[in-house]
């Protein structure tokens, strides 16, 4: 992709499908030239589809494992190749694990927390760095509402997600002076691969109807992105009643409540 657009620039990461793709879908819609990464192949007709979303975006793919050492690396450079400048990063690579803990494999784990914790503060490093020596750019976070309550039977994916909102609200107040603005949001339970993937086809948080639609939480979160918001919770109004009801219940309650939205075979 040539640097000689006057459009600004976005790297969205895990944007093969689901709320990523609809992210990218977002920025190239509202404006941006973008390059899309992820770990499997369909990443390579996401630019594609973007050129139909708006005909004017230059859209580029990079097929990347994020988990893996060097992946971050990798992307970084070919984001950057030929001195472009990146505005904008949406650290979106993620993915779930559920069952109970002590059966539930630490390989999946340790990978999950390569690509949800280890990856997001690389390639943020990155970004920030670059973002802040330059005096200006935004970066958005993908969190989650597990990151706001227990979360059994998720008990890693939760804790990942705790982490990546802490590491966000901390970097927006230490680089708010230093012109980059960083923006949070926290989807709740969305139509997406997510639940098959981590093994939870059987709960009754997959199999429940009230799933968000992956289109909606990425134009909300777009939104709170380019307002350049703290953090925002999107979706539907029963998940935005679901985070306001996180900041006032106590934790034990809460988690009984998700554990058997997430318990194996809640959803038989």
């Amino acid at each position: 992709m040539p640097d000689t657009t006057a459009r600004p620039f976005a790297v969205v990461t895990g944007a093969s499908t689901g709320i990523g793709r609809e992210l990218a879908a977002q920025f190239t819609a509202g404006g941006y030239d973008v390059l899309v990464a992820a770990e499997d192949d369909r990443i390579h007709d996401v630019p594609a589809a973007l050129s139909a979303v708006s005909p004017d975006a230059r859209a580029e793919a990079v097929q990347v494992d994020l988990a893996v050492p060097g992946g971050v690396e990798r992307l970084w450079a070919a984001a950057t190749a030929g001195g472009r400048v990146v505005d904008a990063v949406a650290l979106h690579a993620g993915v779930g694990v559920g069952g109970e803990f002590t059966t539930t494999p630490l390989a999946d784990e340790e990978r999950m927390i390569a690509l949800n914790v280890v990856s997001v503060v690389h390639l943020a490093k990155l970004a920030a760095t670059d973002m802040a020596a330059r005096g200006e750019g935004r970066l958005l976070f993908t969190s989650s509402l597990a990151a706001r309550v227990p979360a059994p039977y998720q008990a890693v994916y939760g804790a990942t997600k705790a982490f990546v909102q802490s590491l966000a609200q901390s970097l927006r107040q230490e680089l708010e002076q230093r012109g980059v603005v960083v923006t949070a949001f926290l989807p709740g339970p969305t139509d997406t691969e997510f639940f098959d993937r981590a093994g939870m086809q059987d709960t009754a948080m997959a199999q429940t109807s009230a799933k968000d639609d992956p289109a909606t939480v990425a134009e909300q979160a777009f939104a709170a992105f380019r307002k350049g918001r703290d953090h925002v919770v999107t979706g539907s109004l029963g998940t935005k009643v679901q985070g306001a009801v996180a900041n006032v219940l106590p934790n034990a309650p809460l988690a009984k409540g998700q554990g058997k939205l997430a318990a194996p075979g809640s959803g038989e």
